[in-house]
């Protein structure tokens, strides 16, 4: 179906506090994914 866009897992970052979608790079690795990027990262 074109133009379908499938309802994202969305989390917030526990850094800045603002909501992120699941992204393609964190496939394997959602459940262990606290920071929206990697400024927030470092930021702790």
């Amino acid at each position: 179906m074109k133009g379908f866009k499938k309802k994202l897992d969305t989390k917030v970052c526990i850094s800045c506090g603002r909501p992120f979608q699941w992204r393609k790079k964190w496939e394997k690795d959602w459940q262990k994914v606290k920071y929206c990027s990697n400024k927030c990262k470092k930021n702790k």
